[in-house]
């Protein structure tokens, strides 16, 4: 369900909206994508600084499993 909802942007903004439109002029739609696609970085950064804390707290562990691995290929 769309709503109807009333923004200010510069005139600038404006222009380059226009201009990704196109002749159709669907600005709405453009804004729309366009808040998606921030909303879906936004989150994956999100998700990135997490997987990178998990990363960072385990790197002792994860170092250590590599060296006893990296050791025992070089035992065979």
């Amino acid at each position: 369900m769309r709503v109807k909802t009333s923004i200010t942007l510069s005139e600038e903004t404006l222009k380059v909206v226009d201009r990704l439109a196109g002749k159709a002029s669907n600005r709405s739609r453009v804004i729309e994508q366009a808040i998606e696609a921030y909303a879906a970085a936004r989150v994956r950064s999100a998700r990135d600084a997490r997987d990178l804390e998990v990363i960072n707290r385990r790197a002792d562990d994860l170092n250590r499993e590599v060296a006893e691995a990296l050791a025992f290929q070089e035992e065979v």
